[in-house]
């Protein structure tokens, strides 16, 4: 892997299993109860300059991770009871980089979002034990990606809290923070 895609996909690029074990399944809500915390473990400490240093060169700022992992996980959350109740649901795409460039993103504390997304991952991982297997198959339409099933969302998420928190522990390293 040459160095920019070793900085932009810190835990390698997602690749997903279409046919999940239990255990997998398991791992996956495992990661997603641990993200938060392993957020706050990667932020702790961190000045202002530093939340707004980008991660890498072109990229966003620690700030706008951690903003962004709210965004994007809640997406995701409401996604998921989409398809729990529904009928494979046409779900919205949304600009994650426009979102990231809002005026909340670029300055409001990261405290918020971190202390939303502990919130907002308590009830996603009691949601997700609650599941049966049949239910992991259950399916949206997303307009850029096309049908989706649970499992396949399970999996991106518990790697997509991974790769950003990594993205912020490995500036650290970098940077002697």
């Amino acid at each position: 892997m040459s160095d920019l895609e070793n900085l932009k996909y810190p835990v390698g690029r997602f690749k997903p299993h279409f046919s999940v074990s239990e255990a997998e399944r398991l791992a996956c809500i495992e990661a997603i109860a641990a993200c938060p915390e392993k957020l706050v473990q990667a932020v702790n400490g961190l000045s202002t300059a530093q939340f707004d240093t980008p991660y890498r060169e072109g990229g966003w700022t620690v700030r706008q991770l951690v903003h962004h992992l709210f965004d994007s996980h809640a997406n995701a959350f409401i996604r998921v009871r989409l398809a729990l109740t529904e009928e494979n649901p046409r779900v919205t795409a949304y600009d994650q980089n426009a979102w990231a460039h809002l005026p909340d993103s670029v300055t409001a504390p990261p405290e918020i979002s971190v202390a939303l997304l502990a919130g907002l991952h308590q009830r996603w991982v009691i949601t997700l034990e609650a599941m049966s297997m049949d239910q992991y198959g259950r399916t949206l339409d997303h307009p850029e990606n096309g049908p989706m099933t649970l499992d396949l969302i399970l999996q991106m998420y518990a790697w997509h809290g991974l790769h950003h928190v990594r993205h912020i522990s490995a500036l650290r390293e970098r940077m002697g923070w």
